[in-house]
């Protein structure tokens, strides 16, 4: 867990640029730590890095173009170091997975002194505002910060305080519709998404996208349920897949991208399984991977990733991997011994 020293560290540096630009994961987590940070600046330009864990070279001249004074990342596990190199200002790093030795950012990394809270709990603690967005970043990544009682007793309908674990508060409750609903918006055409991302910088509360108060949030809600249909059909047929074995394992091909929406939800569904789910594109099997207490999946995955044309990582019980096609059957023999 990070200090106070390192919160007030970053908010003085958001407090000493004027023209910011934020680069953020395309989940919740990373969605809600650059809202945090951009509604508490309310300048510069927020950039979604979408199909890959890593933020790569050709995110230089999206730097070149903009000219900022400075750079902040959220919610990346992975910074290629020509990008870091070829950036001429401050890059200022916020993330949780697991440790990246790098030089030339400012790196705050939570993981540092054991278990990394979620990037938007670390931005959260930065701005201390918007508690509604902090806390729907946080179950979006399957944990529940120490500011979750206060969010209960502010919106006890949204978040019962008898909750008292993340798959519940992210499964059976009006926050965790919301917190869906802020994953799907980032789905399909870019433009699209940003013009939701835009719109999320002015929402006044979270009453005002559910209950569709405004143009705005109605704006939102028609793009999450242009979504959602897809994605109901591809959890139907993930479930129907479901056999005997210890492994849950679907695949699909899509224009959009559901591996980490599908695989959250069916491990809450099946905590016993180890869940795969891996989705083809451009000759590639892009997978998340998830497991309960009883297994660690970063091991797993460490292992089976041997000899195999492909790469992966993350958290003990949530990975993610991408995978050559020709290699992926190969690659789930490969867990299935580990299992």
């Amino acid at each position: 867990m990070l200090t106070e020293k390192h919160y007030k560290e970053i908010r003085e540096e958001l407090d000493n640029c004027k023209r910011p630009l934020f680069f953020f994961d395309d989940d919740p987590d990373g969605l809600c730590s650059f809202l945090l940070l951009y509604r508490y600046k309310r300048e510069g330009k927020g950039i979604v890095v979408k199909s890959s864990p890593e933020l790569k070279p050709m995110f230089i001249k999206t730097v070149e173009n903009y000219g900022p004074d400075k750079v902040f990342i959220v919610d990346k596990p992975m910074v290629s170091q020509e990008f870091i190199d070829a950036v001429k200002v401050p890059i200022i790093w916020i993330d949780h997975h697991d440790i990246i030795k790098n030089s030339g950012t400012k790196y705050y990394n939570s993981r540092k002194d054991g278990f990394g809270e979620p990037a938007s709990c670390i931005c959260y603690r930065v701005v201390k505002q918007d508690l509604w967005i902090a806390v729907c970043g946080t179950v979006g990544d399957w944990y529940l910060p120490d500011f979750i009682s206060e969010f209960s007793k502010k919106y006890p309908d949204l978040l019962p305080s008898k909750i008292k674990k993340p798959e519940k508060a992210l499964y059976e409750t009006k926050l965790g519709e919301l917190v869906k609903m802020l994953s799907f918006i980032l789905k399909g055409k870019t433009s699209d998404v940003l013009s939701c991302v835009k719109i999320l910088t002015r929402i006044k509360d979270p009453y005002e996208i559910i209950e569709g108060s405004t143009a705005q949030a109605r704006f939102i809600i028609k793009k999450y349920e242009s979504v959602v249909e897809d994605y109901n059909r591809l959890l139907n047929e993930a479930i129907k897949s479901n056999d005997k074995s210890k492994i849950l394992l679907f695949k699909y091909s899509n224009r959009m991208s559901f591996t980490g929406d599908l695989s959250n939800e069916l491990l809450y569904r099946f905590p016993k399984k180890l869940i795969i789910i891996a989705r083809e594109k451009d000759g590639e099997m892009k997978c998340s991977l998830r497991s309960s207490d009883h297994l660690s999946v970063s091991e797993i995955l460490k292992k089976a990733l041997i000899d195999i044309d492909g790469y992966g990582g993350g958290h003990e019980h949530a990975c993610g991997a991408c995978i050559k096609k020709e290699d992926f059957d190969k690659f789930v023999d490969n867990i299935r011994k580990e299992l």
